[in-house]
């Protein structure tokens, strides 16, 4: 069989979901667009590599479910491999040698903060300055304490960013300015045109959710990990059983999702969907007025595109990440934000004395959102393979919607 015209590598890492997540739309979206042409390849780099940084995977996901205020410590020690891996890789070379010499790709292109410095440096090493280009993207909505440092390499072909305030805080630790772009939310391509209209919305709550197309609609997720407290907010709920519903998302977390469907049992008078892991997140928040959920941006960059105001669950602690993602919310008074369960039952009851608050929160939040082309981020990073392997590849039309208009910046990337 021969290999395809280009061919790209994602690395990328499971801690958290948000950056395979990101990984897979991006594979989904080089097939959109180009099918056979283009060959993405993703590797889990730090699970596969190094069983010392598999064990800080499981560790960190441990922390995000347990203790988030533990994390802190725990970000600080990984800030040291913005030292180990200056100019090369450390832990887990020999694998990442191994795929880089096999699969001979033309463009490396790194999802997450700890694959970018000396994985750009040895890409270049192994397959020549020519051959191969390289590129982050990163998720982050700010800057500051919890921006990693390891996701800048100066020496990358293409850095985007999110959002304008975490470019220019990409710029500040050392990333040349004409080498970054903004660009938006890496959602999978049916998510773009999976956009309800009002008929289809009711539609949807009345046949598939089985709720009231009229009621106040709480949306209480979480993250694939299932960390979350919905047990401890539902109570919260019932005395406005007349007046709102709640749609409930456990993520892979069975023990949850048994609990909160016996719970349901006993509480009748509050109507609740409720689910496990589920691939329609992005149909349930055109469902709802506002989402509770932690700090992850993958969750709240979808809030954002699909207009459903955020509230922050920082029971437990924030994490340095989430810290940023709360930060650009807040600043812009566009989200709410509850440390127990007692808070989240205050703002639910402010929101049902007086709905203006409400309209309030929201006029904010959707002030933060902007609507982008999402084909102009692929067709930037595969522009960037096509210069490596020497061809030109043309895209296909994706099927244009009504939201769907140029991204904040536009120039294109030589």
């Amino acid at each position: 069989m021969s290999k395809a015209r280009v061919r790209i590598l994602v690395l990328t890492s499971s801690t958290g979901a948000g950056h395979d997540v990101r990984a897979q739309a991006f594979a989904e979206w080089c097939f959109e667009l180009y099918r056979h042409d283009v060959e993405v390849r993703i590797e889990q780099m730090l699970e596969n590599s190094s069983g010392f940084f598999s064990a800080g995977v499981n560790f960190y996901n441990w922390i995000q479910k347990k203790s988030p205020w533990l994390h802190k410590a725990f970000y600080l020690f990984v800030e040291l491999l913005s030292f180990i891996n200056t100019r090369s890789v450390s832990f887990g070379r020999a694998y990442y040698e191994q795929v880089l010499r096999e699969y001979q790709p033309h463009l490396v292109f790194s999802v997450h903060d700890c694959l970018n410095r000396g994985y750009f440096q040895l890409a270049r090493e192994i397959l020549g300055e020519e051959q191969v280009r390289c590129a982050t993207y990163c998720g982050e909505f700010s800057g500051g304490f919890g921006y990693s440092r390891n996701w800048v390499e100066p020496t990358a072909d293409l850095y985007i960013s999110r959002t304008e305030t975490a470019r220019d805080y990409a710029v500040k630790l050392g990333m040349p300015r004409e080498r970054t772009r903004v660009r938006g939310h890496f959602m999978q391509p049916r998510q773009y045109l999976e956009l309800l209209t009002e008929q289809q919305r009711r539609d949807y709550i009345i046949t598939h959710l089985e709720l009231s197309p009229d009621r106040f609609t709480v949306f209480l997720a979480t993250g694939g990990n299932g960390a979350n407290n919905h047990l401890e907010l539902l109570p919260k709920l019932l005395h406005h059983a007349d007046k709102l519903q709640v749609i409930v998302v456990c993520g892979r977390n069975r023990e949850t999702y048994n609990h909160i469907i016996h719970w349901r049992t006993e509480h009748p008078e509050l109507e609740c969907f409720v689910d496990g892991f589920s691939d329609d997140v992005h149909l349930l928040m055109q469902c709802s007025d506002a989402v509770l959920t932690r700090g992850g941006t993958t969750t709240c960059a979808k809030a954002l595109h699909f207009c459903c105001p955020i509230i922050f669950n920082a029971i437990g602690g924030i994490m340095p990440q989430e810290e940023l993602t709360v930060k650009f919310f807040r600043n812009g008074d566009g989200a709410g934000l509850v440390t127990n369960a007692d808070e989240f039952g205050l703002l639910i009851d402010s929101w049902m004395v007086d709905y203006a608050r409400y309209e309030t929160l929201r006029k904010n939040f959707l002030s933060l959102r902007y609507d982008e082309n999402p084909t102009f981020v692929i067709e930037e990073l595969v522009d960037l393979a096509q210069h490596a392997a020497g061809t030109t590849l043309r895209s296909a039309t994706f099927p244009p919607t009504a939201r769907v208009r140029p991204s904040i910046d536009t120039e294109k990337n030589v």
